[in-house]
């Protein structure tokens, strides 16, 4: 990936709370990963939705409501 994914920069604001994420900090990976899966990022969720780890488009829709 592009260095110019600073994950040392990055780790100090990812909201992520799943404990396994390989990808933490590292942005452009977070976001291209979701995207293939058809998901958003944890990190565009109310901190209360993104621990319930539904990355889905229409939970992101429910939360934004």
């Amino acid at each position: 990936m592009a260095e110019s994914c600073e994950r040392e920069r990055n780790l100090k604001g990812c909201t992520c709370t799943y404990a396994g994420c390989s990808r933490k900090g590292r942005c452009c990976e977070c976001v291209t990963y979701h995207r293939r899966h058809g998901e958003i990022p944890g990190c565009f969720f109310s901190a209360a939705a993104e621990r319930g780890y539904d990355r889905s488009v229409a939970r992101f829709l429910r939360d934004k409501a």
